[in-house]
């Protein structure tokens, strides 16, 4: 399990995009191999209301949460996120941007004992013998 949630000004949209930002992320996740490829999620979230320092309409931030089963050591999780953040970062400049953005990214392991998940992707994929991309094998 890995679910990432990209957190982000929207105005970040008026100059990138944010479809293409969740599939960098989400490839770089998957090729560091800490989750399984059938538990990963990825996803994006915009915030319409927010300031940030001076209220300067070229601010933005990203926000990156990741979230992560049980029994990953501290370096595997430090590793994890860095690949992540740097991701979304080489995603982001990759082309002009005219904003200043805010970066930030945490990773949390979730309790297990508080936690339900059905997963019907993982029997989905096991069913039709995908294989995986070849940047992920």
């Amino acid at each position: 399990m890995a679910h990432i949630t990209i957190e982000h000004s929207a105005n970040l949209a008026d100059h990138h995009d944010i479809q293409a930002l969740v599939g960098a992320v989400h490839e770089a996740a998957a090729a560091h191999g800490l989750a399984p490829f059938d538990g990963l999620r990825t996803r994006a979230v915009a915030r319409t209301h927010y300031r940030i320092a001076d209220g300067d309409p070229d601010h933005a931030f990203v926000a990156i949460a990741v979230r992560v089963g049980p029994g990953r050591d501290a370096a595997a999780r430090r590793t994890y996120l860095e690949t992540i953040l740097n991701a979304a970062e080489a995603h982001i400049g990759a082309t002009p941007n005219p904003l200043a953005v805010a970066w930030s990214a945490e990773v949390t392991e979730s309790d297990a004992a508080f936690r339900i998940n059905r997963n019907e992707v993982r029997a989905r994929i096991a069913e039709q013998q995908q294989p995986l991309p070849e940047s992920l094998r």
